[in-house]
């Protein structure tokens, strides 16, 4: 996939986003290339660092991480009506 280079409409540049949960429309190896594809980065893990975090069915504990460190959590629809078409 080609990188988006319009920063303007882009939300996700230069962020590290986290995906945790059964998420419907990508498998873990597919969410982790669109985020990258967007300019953003993909984390494996919630930290201080972590700009979003997309939330699927049955999340564990970096859900939990992410509401204790205020990320901003994103359903996987939200995350997708946020990509610029």
């Amino acid at each position: 996939m080609k990188k988006i280079n319009n920063t303007r409409n882009n939300p996700f540049t230069g962020c590290t986003i986290v995906a945790t949960g059964k998420l419907e429309n990508f498998s873990r190896d597919g969410i982790n290339n669109r985020i990258n594809s967007l300019g953003a980065t993909a984390g494996s893990s919630v930290t201080r660092k972590t700009d979003y975090v997309i939330c699927g069915e049955k999340p564990g504990s970096k859900l939990t991480k992410a509401r204790e460190l205020g990320i901003t959590v994103l359903t996987e629809q939200e995350f997708l009506n946020m990509i610029p078409a």
